[in-house]
């Protein structure tokens, strides 16, 4: 009959529409991991983009693609641990990487504890990762940046070691060199290790990435 067909079909629009709504809101996206960096070829793969080089790792891990520009970054949408995500590379040179950072949180309507940040630290040894829910820049001028624009300091990041600068060394020399050959498979790992950190921020939270990934990797006898 017409109208049984009718108020069958109404029923079955109205039952899919909500459910699509329910999906809708299950999108949200939960984190976003922004890794710091200098855009340009001429900084790939120093010392102070290993925040970039681990948000490529993290992109290969979880075959998300970095192709979308928006709020002055290079960014990415995927899922790691069946939470969505964004990945994002700031485009602005390292010491405005805030101004991305502010764009991307305002747009995607996200708190300071949907942020994990990436980036390089001359005071932990090369390789050596740092997770950490919150602190101050620590000399980080990018750091110190993304502070001033969120106004805050209570957001989550992971710092990756680069060695201290040798001695009578320019320090921005030293940032922006290249990793000599004999540490390139230390680095290689601390990549993978900080993209299994960013995992277990987000399906375990942020202590016990801490307690797993603080250790030095000799000390703790995980990869990962």
């Amino acid at each position: 009959m017409p109208g049984v067909r009718n108020a069958e079909m109404s029923f079955w629009l109205c039952f899919w529409g909500k459910a699509h709504k329910r999906q809708g809101k299950e999108e949200k996206i939960m984190k976003i991991i922004i890794g710091l960096g200098n855009p340009t070829r001429e900084y790939q793969a120093t010392r102070h983009n290993i925040g970039f080089d681990a948000v490529t790792r993290i992109c290969d891990d979880y075959n998300i693609r970095l192709d979308s520009k928006e709020h002055k970054a290079l960014c990415g949408k995927g899922y790691i641990g069946g939470e969505k995500v964004i990945l994002a590379q700031p485009q602005t040179f390292m010491n405005l990487s805030g101004e991305s950072v502010r764009a991307l949180v305002d747009y995607y309507k996200l708190t300071n504890e949907d942020i994990i940040v990436i980036y390089d630290d001359i005071h932990l040894d090369v390789g050596q990762l740092r997770v950490r829910k919150k602190g101050s820049a620590g000399g980080h001028n990018g750091i110190k940046n993304i502070i001033a624009h969120l106004g805050t300091q209570d957001f989550m990041r992971i710092r990756i070691g680069v060695g201290e600068k040798p001695e009578k060394w320019d320090l921005v020399d030293y940032v922006l060199g290249h990793f000599p050959k004999e540490e390139e498979p230390v680095v290689r790992e601390a990549l993978e290790r900080t993209s299994k950190a960013c995992e277990c921020i987000i399906m375990d939270g942020i202590e016990a990435a801490m307690n797993r990934y603080n250790q030095k990797v000799q000390e703790s006898g995980l990869g990962g």
